[in-house]
């Protein structure tokens, strides 16, 4: 990855998490990584553990951030979700998986911020 690519991905996590803490949710951990991939924000809301995956666009030439979750990236945050803290009692049994599509005008200003709650599923 680009230090370019790395560091919008960086400024949009950051925003995706500002974000999160104005809503209530608790920031758990960011960028939790296995072998099995990455997990952006992991927080804690109520009785609902979290897992928030971040995109970022830059422009539309390339369509909207909400847009670039593909399937193959959905399975992999579900393995994620449902594989972090097996065993671990004392974390919460509810359990999601959202969306933070951050979209950026061209010249980087912050056009829009959607949170997509329960984005992502098990079939």
């Amino acid at each position: 990855m680009t230090t370019a690519r790395r560091k919008l991905g960086d400024f949009a996590e950051r925003i995706a998490a500002e974000h999160l803490v104005s809503r209530g949710y608790r920031i758990c951990e960011t960028n939790h990584r296995t072998r099995f991939g990455e997990t952006d924000i992991i927080a804690q809301k109520d009785d609902t553990l979290v897992f928030v995956e971040v995109r970022c666009r830059r422009g539309d030439r390339m369509g909207t951030a909400s847009e670039s979750l593909s399937l193959s990236k959905q399975r992999r945050l579900v393995n994620l979700a449902e594989a972090y803290g097996l065993g671990d009692d004392s974390l919460p049994q509810g359990r999601r998986i959202d969306l933070i599509a951050v979209d950026l005008a061209t010249d980087g200003r912050v056009l829009s911020v959607q949170h997509i709650e329960g984005a992502v599923w098990a079939d």
